[in-house]
């Protein structure tokens, strides 16, 4: 994700909590995904073993107005 942030000029931010406040009933309620996730903006990107930096900067670049990457 840093190399992503740096290549797009974006903030990343982590967060990482224990597996218990993760599985807590506050954190369901927050509307956040199921980690691991990652999200840009308010999408998610990606979730789970889908996690791919590829997938991840796709969401990045539509979500900046940029074309897609070619195949």
């Amino acid at each position: 994700m840093p190399r992503l942030g740096e290549k797009y000029e974006m903030e990343v931010e982590t967060v990482s909590q224990s597996r218990e406040e993760y599985q807590s009933d506050a954190y369901r309620a927050s509307g956040l995904p199921a980690a691991p996730a990652v999200m840009v903006e308010n999408e998610v990107a990606a979730q789970g073993p889908e996690i791919t930096a590829e997938k991840i900067e796709a969401v990045i670049r539509r979500h900046l107005g940029l074309p897609p990457l070619a195949a």
